[in-house]
């Protein structure tokens, strides 16, 4: 086995090394399992990537780059536009004869108050719709940017108040990222789309996303982004249940 990473810290790589018997399990760790270790008075957050099945392992060694370092240099193109995510700190990748064993991506951990989820799942969450127009007004400065962040969904932006009004975004989960010049109108209503299943919430963002973007209308906006917003719901709820078909027959 060999390894490659771009971090000679010998904190974080005994973090890294020893990441199964230390740290502190952050989330459920279904997927992909995350820890938290203190290093020099700051939390790290360290992803280790859940191990590529047979062909995805020769990919990810010689024709695409792993979900790691994907991470890393994403995390460090958003900084760079002026978008919000978690300081990147490394990325490790450990390959074996066949291709990518396993990977980690580090990163300073973020304390967050809210994320996206908390405005769906608590209609009268403190703040609610003031929250709602600033994360639009987020999501609109991400598509001007050509920023088309594939995993805009619930729980991939952390929220942080800063102010008695006033909120930063955060974006985490940042393996599946497009970079653009441009984004026309139908990329950015579906960019939108796995957000909320909630007809009030896509007219706010519909109301907001129209104070920015003055080549299309309240009307247009809120009728095509409910339309990529129900598409997706009709997907994804088909995807569940075939799952659940699938698991039955097995059992």
């Amino acid at each position: 086995m060999f390894s490659k990473s771009v971090t000679n810290s010998k904190e974080v790589l005994y973090c890294k090394k020893n990441f199964n018997t230390t740290g502190i399990l952050f989330g459920d760790g279904q997927r992909n399992k995350i820890k938290l270790f203190e290093i020099e008075g700051k939390t790290i957050n360290i992803k280790s990537f859940k191990i590529p099945h047979f062909i995805n392992k020769i990919a990810y060694k010689y024709f695409r780059k792993s979900k790691a370092r994907r991470s890393f240099e994403y995390a460090t193109t958003l900084l760079e536009k002026g978008i919000g995510t978690p300081q990147p700190i490394a990325f490790f990748e450990n390959f074996d004869a066949v291709g990518l064993n396993n990977s980690y991506y580090v990163s300073e951990h973020l304390e967050c108050d809210l994320t996206y989820r908390e405005l769906v799942e608590i209609p009268d969450f403190p703040d609610h719709e003031n929250i709602l127009r600033q994360f639009t007004r987020f999501s609109f400065d991400l598509h001007e940017k050509g920023i088309e962040f594939l995993d805009h969904s619930p729980g991939n932006t952390l929220i942080k108040k800063t102010t008695e009004e006033n909120y930063d975004f955060f974006l985490v989960d940042l393996n599946r990222m497009n970079f653009h010049d441009a984004m026309d109108f139908d990329s950015r209503m579906k960019n939108i789309s796995h957000l909320t299943p909630k007809k009030e919430m896509i007219a706010v963002m519909s109301n907001e996303y129209s104070k920015l973007y003055p080549t299309q209308t309240e009307a247009e906006i809120f009728e095509k982004m409910w339309f990529y917003t129900n598409d997706f719901q009709i997907k994804f709820h088909k995807k569940i249940k075939l799952k659940k078909t699938l698991k039955f027959w097995k059992s």
